[in-house]
């Protein structure tokens, strides 16, 4: 019987000369292009995070490689972030054998929160640069993510303003039974029509206090009654001064929304649409709002507000401060489809594929307008007049102006029918008493309608075929196929931050595959663009702080 020869096994064998560890690691895998990208950045504004003095820290880049490498594995846990940096050969690479603990990978994350924002632009720059991008369109859209506060620490605006409303009229009351002539000064006659603050009632309360010091010693049991009630009297007054100080800290710190989280302060309900029932919750979270291209993340931003109407405006601002300029076309659904948004695009010399309510319904082949409806009746702009279903001419009667939430006034002019009295179709048109009264925005009107010439035009057509594969697809991508569902920071800066690295992670991974899909030598082809791309994306970066250092 033959003899089986095994290949030596001998796990604790020394090596006299070991080998390198990339050598185990792929020419072509994702983790040199996070050292390539990272080595070409400038992060010279890390430094000031640094003091010199006390023991040396880690590396930056070193640090900043290993969290964007895990981000794009959909490691987000500073403690899984340890763990693979013992047993995972690629980190290790990354890390040059370097073993930060999970307190001090989250420490720099946190150090950093303001300048990884800087090193997304840079990413973005290096693949506008790479011909990846033209940074010429942006395709916008929004979603809500959860945040990680508790789902039951709500305070409802509503629900404070009638409580301190409640609670000012026990103050009045109060103030009203108590007898003491220092009282009766401050809260005057008219208790109604005083708006008491916690100052004014802590100021009250020490004078009361130190009136009922210097009252002597009660001897009968009238005066003993009297007194243990003014001690409670002051003793409820205080309790009212410290509730009306909570209600307005929940004011202060809601400013202009209608809810917010006790745990999460920057958080604010809105209602979800992922949910167990899939019914839909309302829970505390962020409205994220994305630009893409190609399918890269261009630029982002949080905010507070449910809707997207009023985000546009601040989001394409947001692009002109991280690049000096702004895109040239935007492409967005009818969610933005406001006068307020047309206008600043129009303004801004943009071209707006941005759909408005009732585009899709117009689309419909069946499609039929109302004639009673306001938008449908027949308009003289001429002679400044609208004809009636009935052929009566509405003359012009006035002007109204409506101021939106974020303080843009808009003109709505004021048609008045002459008689509607025995109209047959007075039924049909309208349920009001008189004449019939409607309101027309022209300057809206005229924006639908270059709206509508652009979308149905060829170039619209393509974009908006595109927008529905651009940031409905990143959506897709990062809630499911990375996981990334809900917050899992407090605050909005620590989110902000959480988010800038998984955008540069996203980028990243979108980049590796597509130079993969090319089926091209894409290794060498990345240092040899990131050599000249590098010295451009510099030039661009100091010309742009050297042009706000001297606005």
């Amino acid at each position: 019987m033959p003899k089986i020869h095994f290949r030596p096994y001998n796990p604790n064998q020394t090596v006299l000369f070991p080998q390198r560890i990339d050598e185990d690691i792929a020419e072509n895998d994702p983790v040199r292009i996070v050292d390539a990208l990272v080595e070409s950045l400038n992060l010279e504004s890390f430094k000031k995070l640094y003091k010199e003095c006390g023991r040396s820290p880690y590396h930056p880049k070193m640090m900043l490689k290993v969290i964007l490498y895990a981000y794009m594995n959909n490691v987000y846990s500073c403690r899984k972030i340890e763990n693979l940096l013992h047993r995972d050969i690629h980190y290790i690479w990354l890390a040059g054998y370097e073993q930060p603990d999970f307190i001090t990978i989250n420490r720099f994350r946190n150090r950093v929160k303001k300048e990884i924002n800087e090193v997304f632009t840079q990413t973005v720059l290096l693949l506008s640069f790479k011909g990846f991008l033209s940074l010429n369109v942006e395709y916008i859209d929004g979603t809500k993510i959860e945040s990680k506060a508790n789902k039951y620490t709500f305070v409802w605006r509503k629900t404070v303003e009638r409580n301190r409303e409640r609670l000012m009229r026990k103050i009045h009351v109060l103030l009203g039974q108590i007898d003491d002539v220092i009282a009766q000064e401050k809260s005057s006659k008219s208790y109604e029509a005083v708006e008491f603050t916690p100052a004014i009632l802590t100021e009250m309360a020490g004078e009361l206090r130190h009136a009922l010091e210097r009252v002597p010693e009660p001897s009968t049991k009238e005066e003993k009654t009297a007194l243990k009630k003014k001690r409670k009297q002051l003793k409820e007054l205080e309790e009212h001064r410290d509730k009306l100080q909570e209600y307005d800290n929940h004011l202060d710190t809601m400013q202009e929304r209608n809810s917010y989280s006790k745990t999460d302060k920057d958080a604010t309900f809105m209602r979800m649409k992922e949910d167990a029932m899939r019914n839909g919750q309302t829970k505390p979270g962020y409205n994220l709002q994305i630009g893409t291209e190609n399918q890269f993340i261009t630029d982002f931003a949080l905010f507070p507000n449910p809707t997207d109407t009023l985000t546009l405006i601040p989001f394409l601002q947001s692009f002109s401060s991280r690049y000096d300029r702004l895109a040239g076309t935007v492409v967005a659904d009818s969610g933005y489809g406001s006068e307020e948004n047309y206008r600043f695009m129009s303004e801004n010399g943009m071209e707006a594929y941005v759909k408005y309510n009732c585009f899709h319904m117009e689309q419909r082949p069946r499609f039929k307008p109302d004639p009673f409806k306001t938008e449908n009746l027949y308009y003289n702009e001429e002679y400044d007049y609208c004809i009636c279903p009935m052929g009566q001419e509405m003359r012009r009667i006035g002007t109204r102006h409506l101021k939106t939430a974020s303080g843009y006034v808009s003109e709505n002019a004021r048609y008045r029918a002459v008689r509607c009295e025995g109209c047959p179709l007075r039924c049909r048109c309208f349920k009001a008493k008189g004449n019939r009264t409607i309101e027309l925005n022209h300057r809206l009107r005229r924006y639908k309608q270059k709206a509508k010439e652009l979308l149905c035009s060829k170039e619209g057509l393509k974009h908006r075929g595109q927008r529905c594969i651009e940031p409905e697809a990143v959506f897709g991508q990062i809630k499911y196929n990375m996981n990334y569902k809900r917050f899992r920071h407090f605050g909005k800066d620590k989110v902000f931050m959480d988010f800038s690295f998984l955008a540069i992670a996203f980028n990243i991974k979108k980049m590796c595959a597509k130079m993969r899909k090319e089926g091209m030598n894409w290794m060498m082809r990345l240092f040899y663009e990131l050599t000249t791309a590098v010295f451009r994306c510099w030039e661009q970066i100091n010309q742009r702080s050297i042009q706000n250092i001297a606005a």
